[in-house]
């Protein structure tokens, strides 16, 4: 029996042999084949896992912060320290602009928003290396491995959300009714962090490199998107369609709208994030489901 499949057949020869021998009804037999070719994404047996995915999202939670001196204190630190450090390189020596804001408030909103991208991506590229042995050796859809991160980083999303709350009270930023917008580009960076971490995840189990790979790459991303600077500084609006190809510069654009009331947010820049995002899960998914059927083997 091959435990890397995820489909499940009942063999109709045995049913055939137990009613020629006279032995009555016989329970099928379960066969589980390996898929051929690219594979349907079988959302149906993703949601019978559920509470599979529950589990692994509340071990993630409790592993991260096991045996630390002050816990999710890390949550608000991280963000905190490197927000003074860019916001102080930003607009006292860079002399960057920041749309009217206090640069410290815009500099941390970008991070806000950025580091759960990047922490999803990042915790999610080397799961499946880490739950080897899980693997190898129980079979389950091996796609809510990488999708637990995606919800465990929630956790670290929300205690830097009431940080950027107070600071938005420091400031006097008044909150507005375009809070309630902030889910909607959560989870387009969600998905969009779901595809590159299905994407990375899957490398990972063959190409161990891509484990130094992904940390690079997020620096470059890092710096090409608009997290220090705002999209307003590109005046042209060819190179601001090009800019926007980047997904990562909409989603961080669309959560200064809804928090500091202003943006170089276009409605072109959205629905570029929207189906950039969309492409993102939606070839992940399909390439980390071709793979995965080799992941026992090789891991």
């Amino acid at each position: 029996m091959s435990t890397e499949t995820s489909i499940a057949v009942t063999e109709p020869d045995a049913l055939q042999g137990s009613a020629l021998a006279g032995t009555g009804s016989a329970e099928p037999t379960l066969r589980i084949r390996p898929t051929k070719g690219w594979a349907a994404l079988n959302l149906r047996e993703l949601w019978s896992y559920r509470d599979l995915l529950w589990i692994l999202v509340e071990r993630n939670i409790k592993v991260i912060y096991k045996q630390t001196a002050i816990g999710m204190a890390w949550v608000a630190l991280q963000p905190l320290i490197a927000a003074i450090v860019l916001a102080i390189i930003a607009g006292r020596v860079a002399k960057l602009p920041s749309d009217g804001t206090p640069h410290l408030l815009f500099v941390f909103s970008g991070l806000a928003i950025w580091n759960y991208f990047s922490q999803t991506a990042q915790r999610s590229s080397t799961s499946l290396i880490n739950n080897a042995q899980l693997v190898s050796k129980v079979y389950f859809p091996r796609m809510l491995i990488p999708l637990s991160h995606t919800f465990s980083t929630l956790v670290d999303f929300a205690v830097t959300l009431v940080m950027l709350f107070v600071f938005m009270a420091i400031y006097h930023v008044a909150p507005t009714l375009r809070l309630f917008a902030i889910p909607g580009f959560l989870f387009l960076t969600a998905i969009t962090a779901t595809g590159v971490a299905l994407w990375f995840s899957a490398l990972s189990v063959k190409y161990r490199d891509t484990s130094y790979a992904l940390p690079l790459l997020l620096q470059i991303w890092f710096w090409a998107s608009a997290i220090l600077y705002p999209s307003s500084m590109i005046e042209s609006p060819r190179w601001q369609t090009l800019f926007a190809l980047n997904p990562v510069v909409g989603f961080v654009e669309g959560f200064r709208w809804c928090v500091l009331g202003r943006s170089a947010l276009t409605p072109t820049m959205l629905w570029i994030t929207i189906g950039m995002s969309l492409f993102a899960l939606v070839s992940g998914a399909f390439f980390f489901r071709r793979v995965e059927r080799d992941f026992a083997d090789i891991i």
